[in-house]
């Protein structure tokens, strides 16, 4: 080994990190990598892995200190993840390149983050902080309902919740407490307003903003990201707004040399705070949209930094949109994963992420870890983008085991939440409800499906409507022809069509629903056994 080489420890070697074990080995530096996981998707990249629990600091410090004593350690850095205390802890004790461990834990701890804004006068929401012993007599909050409660020190969405008034509190409070190392939570007022996503590097005290992407949040009350857009299309003056207040807050907080990433609202009067990181931004901005949108490579600088080493030339190299959209299921076990490659092939797209297989459990999401995997764009044109990320996205399908009971809930339990994959008109559902659940095939017209043939309806007025995972409800149908057409009829297929749970189940989970209700009744063996599984769906339990 060149007595010249560079030694990094990188925390994480996950989907995340991968963007920085790769930019390491090609700038030619010594990598050595820390992760739980020991199939890790980067383990290999590395030239040294050992499985350690990320939360264990003292292992953590010991490993580091022995190769620094060994062989040499020159720098630690984590993006992604929310252990930038780990990295500050070790850098800290060991004289390496770093923020101080107090500025970690302020940027960690979103409790400390808010106080220290108030403090200093960065605008930020109202809020208390609280631990468990605190549920049966909260302090009195003293902003306005809404509220959101979210533990103080977890990511990804993870337990966070919108509340609409005192009486919802406890229960979302002791939901954000199974999230939280610490024990504690955070509830803060609702932030009304478009949120937009911030990266910047800290150089010598100087911030240097790799420019602002629009988040796309939905199904509240939970807050899913299905995807951000970078760069941001918002007003110059709101695009201003968002990144004064953002440096406000790195400053607020003390990262003089490092990362920050920025979750930063705009309520029309102005920017307002909702969270500052001491790191790269996870959800597949730091290390894809970005550059591939501006054209600089944001982590190999960044990883500069934590060597000590000056970031380089930050300016962008060209003015390209990338989008990346999420891709979900409703609930069930995965059978199956299809399309992939079709939505690599989208011109346009650059990356097909995945985190479902064939026996993977499946929930409708309620953080961003629940979901099933991602898909990145990046074209000289905005439309083209976002065209191009979510027509690959509606390209996959997660196939579920037939006759799951999640699944059956889900679609027939009559829950009022999550919303139905399409929002369709009054005029369109009292149809299907006006439909039989089942009928004969000489009953009506019929609709061929492959396979399968089921109760014929127009929905023409549904025609513009897409679901989550940007299919409309006449590419549904057409998805399902595609994968049931070398299949053979089922022996009850000459008896009778399905009629009203067909329909109810694509409107509700879209290709999906669809697809497992006639994947379930093909294995009924019996006309009268189909009847009889239709009017067990048709109860409404």
């Amino acid at each position: 080994m060149s007595g010249t080489q560079k030694t990094i420890m990188i925390l994480g070697a996950g989907t995340m990190q991968i963007p920085a074990l790769g930019t390491a080995k090609k700038k030619g530096w010594r990598v050595i990598a820390m992760d739980g996981n020991p199939r890790a998707p980067g383990v290999g990249i590395a030239d040294i892995f050992e499985p350690v629990d990320l939360r264990d600091r003292e292992t953590l410090l010991e490993r580091a200190r022995f190769y620094q004593e060994t062989s040499g350690l020159d720098g630690i850095f984590t993006a992604g993840t929310d252990f930038s205390v780990s990295v500050a802890f070790i850098a800290e004790n060991l004289g390496l390149p770093g923020i101080p461990l107090a500025v970690a834990q302020n940027a960690t701890d979103k409790a400390r983050m808010r106080e220290l804004f108030a403090l200093r006068g960065v605008p930020g929401p109202a809020f208390i902080s609280c631990r468990r012993g605190d549920l049966d007599r909260l302090p009195a909050f003293p902003g306005s309902f809404p509220a959101v409660v979210k533990p103080v020190d977890n990511m990804g969405a993870r337990g966070v919740q919108m509340v609409q008034d005192p009486s919802g509190l406890k229960a979302a409070c002791e939901k954000a407490l199974a999230f939280s190392r610490s024990g504690s939570v955070i509830v803060e007022e609702f932030i009304n307003g478009p949120e937009f996503s911030v990266d910047a590097l800290v150089w010598q005290g100087r911030i240097h903003a790799f420019g602002i992407a629009d988040r796309h949040i939905h199904f509240p009350p939970f807050f899913v990201e299905l995807g951000h857009t970078f760069p941001s299309r918002a007003r110059k003056k709101v695009l201003a707004d968002v990144e004064e207040v953002f440096r406000q807050g790195i400053e607020a907080l003390g990262i003089d040399n490092g990362a920050a990433k920025g979750d930063i609202f705009h309520t029309g009067g102005g920017a307002v705070v909702g969270e500052i990181a001491a790191r790269l931004s996870g959800g597949y901005m730091s290390g894809w949209t970005c550059p591939y949108a501006c054209g600089v490579d944001i982590t190999g600088a960044a990883m500069n930094i934590a060597l000590g080493l000056a970031p380089g030339d930050l300016s962008p190299r060209r003015a390209w949109t990338s989008a990346e959209r999420a891709f979900i299921s409703i609930p069930g076990t995965a059978a199956g994963i299809g399309g992939l490659d079709r939505a690599l092939g989208v011109p346009g797209v650059q990356d097909v992420f995945t985190r479902a297989e064939a026996g993977s459990p499946l929930k409708f999401p309620e953080n961003n870890v629940e979901k099933c995997g991602n898909v990145i764009s990046a074209l000289p044109e905005r439309a083209g983008a976002v065209a191009a990320a979510q027509k690959a996205a509606s390209l996959i399908l997660v196939r579920l085991e037939a006759g799951n009971r999640e699944t059956r809930a889900f679609l027939f339990g009559n829950r009022p939440w999550p919303p139905p994959a399409f929002a369709v008109p009054e005029s369109l559902a009292r149809r299907i409800e006006e439909l039989p659940p089942w009928l004969s095939p000489g009953s009506g017209q019929s609709l061929s499906l492959g396979a399968f043939r089921v109760a014929a309806l127009d929905c023409g007025e549904a025609r513009g409507l897409k679901d989550w995972n940007h299919r409309s409800l006449g590419a549904s149908l057409a998805a399902l022809a595609a994968a049931l057409k070398k299949r053979d009829p089922p022996a009850w297929a000459h008896s009778l069509v399905p009629g009203r749970v067909f329909w109810q189940a694509l409107v509700r989970g879209g290709l999906q629903g669809a697809l497992w209700v006639l994947d379930t009744l093909e294995q009924e063996k019996t006309a009268e056994n189909v009847c009889k599984r239709i009017k067990e769906w048709d109860a409404r339990d």
